[in-house]
């Protein structure tokens, strides 16, 4: 007795595909994974920025994660060295140990690059 096995690569291409199958929840669990450890590892109010979803891409599926804060990118790109001058009034107003403080020009210092999102898909692997 003989038994003989035929894979065509088009119905196991499109099988792997489907929407609902196996592949698309396994990567719909890893995607919402990686952006709940992006929002705990987000600064500040940004985590609450964080969506998720798994679309339909040129090579198939694929799990997009996406922060729309408004400073996203000077977090993950990090700031140069720059100059602070007020715009509508004379000077900037701190609070600072307490106390206002006023200042016609603050040198900021810049900041580090904090690539949050790359950390969290290199833990959520």
């Amino acid at each position: 007795m003989s038994v003989e096995v035929r894979i065509e690569q088009g119905r196991l291409s499109r099988l792997l595909r489907i929407r609902g199958g196996r592949v698309e929840r396994k990567l719909r669990e890893r995607t919402e994974r990686v952006a709940n450890i992006a929002e705990r590892e987000a600064p500040g109010s940004m985590g609450r920025y964080i969506s998720w979803k798994v679309e339909s891409g040129p090579s198939g599926l694929q799990g997009v994660i996406v922060c729309d804060h408004p400073a996203v990118r000077y977090v993950l790109d990090g700031t140069r060295p720059h100059i602070i001058r007020p715009r509508r009034a004379k000077a900037l107003r701190f609070d600072v140990g307490g106390q206002t403080v006023f200042a016609s020009v603050v040198r900021h210092p810049g900041t580090r690059p904090n690539n949050f999102l790359a950390g969290a898909l290199r833990l959520g692997r």
